[in-house]
């Protein structure tokens, strides 16, 4: 890495770390303790420019790139993964989708207020029968009235969506065109009615930010909340969730290292037989492997952020370092699990949830199997995985001044 974007890297970290000490560690429990969601934290983590990596200062972004922003993520979630759960809502998937698909005004109405974390956001795309075949199994249907959309539909897995005061959600405008006839829509749940959000139990996760089920009946939206033209929404989600990818990465990066460090002071603390439990060869054997994973994740992921940052083919090694990232933290998480022994279970150690969110990583925000597919497909020449280069990342728009197309 150049010096000179080593230095301004380590000073962004710094910054996290100082953040996460002071203004989240010592309020967190509360909020999990009371099921409360913290929305005073993440106006701070706004106003400390944590969301606002990859946007123009236009914007209200700071346009410290990719890289940043994966640093910023992989030390959000290697201090406490709970509050970092917002990432993608605040600063990625949910604003990304209105810059990228969103006319000016739209842009200007809604993505500062979401980077400053004024305004909590949303990004609703999975249904009960969808999984990785999002267009396919949607069901969810908008359709026009007049001035205004209305929705009836249900939605899964939507993160933070009963705190929600601005989202992007996906229905089809059209029942049997596919991925062609899906739209976006900016949603404001607590302006119009229609709209329930039902949190989901998930077992070792935040009972602060939750995850939810979403019941639609005749939600409202204007239709001047439309994201581009009816049939778009598609390639605006995809193109959004492509661009945070590597972000993600770096969370699972962050996961991964905070399994390590735990498990690394816990070995040197834990006696038996007289001598810490490090000293015994099968517990170094699995910090060496946790090691060696850490660094070749670190590796990958902060190559694939530089590439984005340099707008270079990304898509192909952005899989690779997301594939690799969940791998890794999952591998890291169970290791530490069995170098705490039955102590891993207990909730005053935070190895239990961390495996939870692990888990989570592997199989969310695209899972380990797609990107397998995607890295295959492209090894064996049958699809190119960088065939839509220029379209993904935020960098080349950045880098003219120009309106996102």
């Amino acid at each position: 890495m150049d010096p000179a974007i080593y230095e301004h890297i380590e000073a962004v970290r710094d910054t996290v770390i100082r953040f996460m000490q002071t203004e989240v560690a010592p309020v967190m429990e509360g909020y999990e303790r009371r099921g409360e969601f913290p929305r005073a934290l993440v106006r701070k983590a706004g106003e400390a420019g944590l969301y606002g990596a990859v946007f123009p200062e236009t914007v209200g972004g700071s346009n410290m790139g990719y890289l940043a922003a994966t640093v910023i993520q992989e030390e959000m979630a290697r201090n406490d993964v709970r509050f970092s759960a917002c990432n993608n809502q605040q600063g990625s998937t949910c604003p990304s989708c209105i810059y990228f698909g969103g006319t000016q005004e739209q842009i200007r109405k809604y993505v500062p207020d979401l980077l400053a974390g004024k305004t909590i956001g949303m990004m609703s795309l999975t249904e009960a029968g969808g999984g990785s075949d999002a267009a396919g199994a949607m069901q969810t249907f908008a359709r026009r009235d007049g001035d205004v959309y209305r929705i009836s539909g249900q939605k899964m897995f939507a993160s933070i969506a009963n705190e929600t005061d601005v989202g992007v959600l996906f229905a089809k405008t059209e029942r049997d065109a596919g991925a062609r006839g899906i739209t976006g829509f900016i949603v404001e749940p607590k302006k119009y009615p229609g709209w329930r959000a039902q949190p989901i139990d998930m077992l070792g996760l935040s009972n602060a930010l939750r995850t939810n089920v979403l019941f639609l009946d005749d939600f409202v939206v204007p239709v001047e909340n439309r994201l581009g033209e009816e049939g778009a929404g598609f390639k605006i989600a995809m193109r959004a969730l492509q661009a945070g990818r590597v972000t993600v990465a770096g969370k699972a990066l962050g996961i991964a290292r905070a399994c390590f460090e735990d498990a690394v002071r816990y070995a040197n603390e834990r006696s038996l037989r007289g001598q810490p439990i490090g000293h015994f060869q099968m517990i170094q054997s699995e910090i060496a492997e946790m090691a060696t994973a850490i660094e070749a994740t670190r590796a990958l992921v902060y190559n694939a952020a530089q590439s984005m940052d340099n707008a270079l083919p990304s898509n192909r090694i952005a899989a690779i370092a997301k594939y690799h990232a969940s791998l890794s933290a999952k591998s890291c998480a169970d290791k530490a699990m069995q170098i705490f022994g039955g102590y891993g279970l207990a909730k005053e150690y935070r190895v239990s949830w961390l495996k939870s969110y692990a888990d989570l990583f592997f199989t969310g925000e695209g899972s380990a199997n797609v990107q397998k597919i995607l890295i295959a497909e492209d090894a064996l020449g049958y699809k190119l995985a960088d065939r839509h280069h220029g379209k993904t990342g935020l960098r080349e728009v950045r880098k003219s001044g120009g309106q996102p197309g």
